[in-house]
């Protein structure tokens, strides 16, 4: 038997995903074992703060920020398990006085996380399209719905940025509801709007229509997460990158193939490949590419606003985000 380098990834529960973890896609020359989890961000603390994998998805905010640091331990493949429209991800209380973006001005705005990458996403939007700076907002950070939620990358902010923490035993989504915030900037949905209290509301009520619009005039997808490999594993291993990016593609690919079966529903969403059938009209054949070539002035994008929000210490070039092996390809 030949033998295979044992390596485990901690992942998304994903359907673009579901090969690896199934073993219908195998990455050439790796036994990999895929560790599903239902929440991203236990994964993100664990590679984080205790390194626990092999490989990993990963936060692009914070990822972008320890690249820009220069001593980070991990190197990504241009994979993105996530990427999400995040017009979505503003909540604001009903009495806050806020009916448009500009109204966020002077506006107390509560955030899980400063570096959370949705909010990332969203600062850079409202300045770009709406002439709202970070600087026009009051930030308040903290868990939302669990206390205690703390940063997990050292933040520079700009100094006419105001950011506090809430108290330890506060959250967010009951302040929220309350009005002892105006704003909530999540890429969870918080708890009063899942049950549709009527003192919480989306700022962008008709936000697929502000997202659509959006993406046809910048064309970009906001990228979320990417997959990472331990810098050690990497070195001692530097084929793995190549490896494990062909079996994402691989996978997706899949995936993709699967949402054509129309035998019977895989996902209980009864017009969903109406709604598969819009994106692919709206947004390509491949609306969720891999590789760095096709995602590059999303990647520039995400690191302007990252470093002039302070989170990333230099504008990183998006070629250095990536192992160099996946930058380019054999061809016949």
């Amino acid at each position: 038997m030949i033998r295979q380098l044992a390596l485990d990834l901690a992942c998304g529960d994903y359907d673009r995903i579901a090969p690896l973890h199934d073993g219908t896609v195998r990455p050439e020359g790796i036994d990999l074992t895929v560790i599903p989890f239902e929440r991203p961000e236990e994964i993100f603390w664990r590679m984080l703060i205790h390194g626990e994998f092999d490989v990993s998805e990963m936060s692009l905010g914070s990822y972008v920020a320890g690249r820009a640091r220069g001593d980070f331990p991990f190197i990504a493949i241009p994979v993105f398990p996530s990427r999400v429209f995040r017009h979505s991800a503003a909540y604001v209380n009903v009495d806050a006085g806020i009916e448009r973006p500009e109204d966020l001005k002077g506006k107390r705005v509560g955030i899980p996380e400063y570096q959370m990458t949705a909010t990332i996403w969203l600062r850079g939007i409202l300045e770009d399209d709406y002439g709202v700076r970070p600087a026009d907002l009051h930030w308040l950070a903290g868990g939302q719905e669990h206390p205690g939620r703390r940063e997990k990358v050292a933040l520079t902010l700009p100094p006419e940025v105001r950011l506090e923490r809430i108290p330890e035993d506060r959250t967010l989504s009951p302040m929220l509801e309350a009005g002892e915030i105006d704003a909530l900037f999540t890429a969870r949905m918080p708890e009063p709007f899942r049950r549709r209290s009527p003192r919480v509301r989306r700022l962008f009520p008709n936000y697929r229509q502000v997202e659509a619009d959006y993406f046809r005039r910048t064309r970009i997808f906001p990228i979320m997460h990417t997959i990472v490999i331990k810098q050690a594993v990497y070195e001692q291993h530097p084929w793995v990158a190549q490896s494990l990016f062909k079996a994402f593609v691989a996978a997706k690919a899949r995936c993709a193939e699967q949402l054509y079966d129309t035998g019977a529903l895989r996902y209980m969403l009864p017009w969903v490949m109406d709604d598969y059938e819009d994106a692919r009209d709206l947004m390509g054949e491949d609306f969720w590419p891999y590789g760095l070539e096709a995602n590059r002035h999303t990647l520039e994008t995400f690191v302007r606003y990252s470093h002039a929000q302070g989170i990333a210490s230099r504008a990183v070039d998006p070629a250095e985000l990536f192992a160099k092996e996946t930058l380019d390809t054999f061809r016949t």
